[in-house]
């Protein structure tokens, strides 16, 4: 039974928090939806940086939105690349990668005389996207395999047979 202040009682009489319940599987609360909310809302602002940036805008929110899409898109495409981190160690390789994949298409615009921040925005966004295609490849692969007959692991084993002599 819910009460008003947010906690339940359980079958012993006992209180159980709002955010959990006995076994720990989470329920409905205030606070549930506010990853979600703040990552659509980092999307969103990143999308209109991409945008202003490409339209060349004279806004001044061109420069830090852009500056949000050219760190989160790699980082997201990196961060879904490396699934078996944990996620603190994931965030700081996705950070840092994005920052190198960012100072990469730098260097290589500047060495042929090709700087232009629309040209650095598409060449980010298509390298990307290129991260994210590869990822979806791999996935898709590593669930089709399939496993040898006999085998439930997947592991096949080579037995070597007696010769009789």
């Amino acid at each position: 039974m819910r009460s008003s202040t947010g906690n339940r009682s359980t079958a012993d009489g006992s209180r159980a928090d709002a955010t959990t319940d006995g076994e720990g599987s989470e329920r409905a609360g205030p606070g549930r939806d506010l990853p979600p909310l703040l990552a659509g809302a980092a999307t969103g602002t990143a999308a209109c940086g991409a945008l202003l940036a490409l339209m060349d805008s004279g806004s001044p929110l061109r420069g830090p939105c852009a500056l949000l899409f050219l760190l989160a898109a790699p980082a997201l495409a990196i961060a879904l690349a490396l699934r078996g981190l944990d996620p603190f160690g994931r965030l700081i390789t996705a950070l840092a990668g994005a920052v190198a994949l960012d100072m990469l298409v730098a260097q290589a615009m500047l060495t042929v005389h090709r700087w232009s921040v629309p040209g650095g925005i598409v060449a980010v966004t298509v390298l990307s996207l290129l991260i994210l295609i590869a990822n979806g490849i791999r996935q898709r692969a590593g669930s089709r395999g399939r496993t040898p007959e006999g085998s439930k692991t997947g592991q096949s084993f080579v037995t070597a047979k007696p010769t009789d002599s």
